[in-house]
């Protein structure tokens, strides 16, 4: 079941009518244990950078957080998925929040399959509302078999999955594709604690990497293929994912 509060009350059939029939906006999405989440400084900022890219206007951190600790108190759970959406109606003084709240997930931690499409985001740091192309794309690649879809540019070049980033190791470093993507707050939060490096990744080069993994909001998993090239996964590697991620402070909200 999901719970709903919109402007930090249970949602109505009335108040739900502006995120049913609007599909402008946008959201970030958050594992919560024990009330608190890793990296709320960057899901605030997402959010606050989005509202003003989109909107022109600020959002107050401190109105994104009593909603969030409101919707987790009504719905009286401390661990949970857990989104937070903005929208703006033409003529309002302040955005419009909305919180959902469902039972807490984790990536499954088994080695995934991943189909490359040709298909970039509009607007891709954004996490905007509206991802027909990545939906019908992730649908088109389960149907096909496979976990995750990647999304690559009409050269080729790799950008993100359609709900994931990717990471792909070379041995040395981890490399992160350097191309107009979603910075997600898991590789965000990654990113600086391993031996990282950007470059961009075309589909040809993907036999010249050792291994790869997934990363998003659930956590990380790592990739066994990616259309034909089949991956080794590097149980060395994917510890030291797991430390760096285990190693992040969970921030009371």
């Amino acid at each position: 079941m999901t719970y709903i509060e919109i402007n930090g009350s249970p949602a109505t059939a009335d108040t739900l009518r502006l995120p049913a029939l609007t599909s402008y906006g946008h959201f970030t999405a958050m594992q919560i244990r024990d009330a608190r989440v890793r990296g709320l400084d960057l899901h605030l900022e997402r959010l606050r950078s989005a509202t003003r890219e989109l909107f022109d206007g600020d959002l107050d951190d401190e109105r994104v957080r009593a909603d969030i600790r409101h919707a987790l108190d009504a719905a009286d759970v401390r661990d949970a998925s857990l989104r937070v959406y903005v929208y703006w109606p033409e003529g309002d003084e302040r955005a419009t929040l909305m919180v959902t709240v469902r039972p807490p997930q984790t990536m499954p931690t088994g080695p995934k399959s991943v189909m490359p499409v040709p298909f970039v985001r509009e607007l891709p740091h954004i996490k905007h509302l509206g991802g027909f192309g990545q939906n019908h794309y992730l649908t088109a690649a389960h149907r096909a078999g496979h976990d995750e879809a990647l999304l690559t540019d009409p050269q080729g070049v790799v950008a993100e999955g359609a709900i994931t980033n990717i990471a792909f190791w070379d041995g040395t470093s981890v490399i992160w594709p350097d191309a107009p993507s979603l910075l997600g707050i898991t590789m965000a939060l990654l990113e600086p604690r391993l031996p990282s490096a950007r470059r961009p990744v075309a589909l040809a080069d993907l036999p010249s990497y050792r291994s790869a993994f997934l990363t998003n909001s659930q956590g990380f998993a790592p990739v066994r293929r990616i259309d034909k090239v089949e991956y080794t996964v590097d149980e060395e590697l994917m510890g030291r994912v797991s430390a760096a991620y285990e190693a992040v402070e969970w921030d009371a909200i």
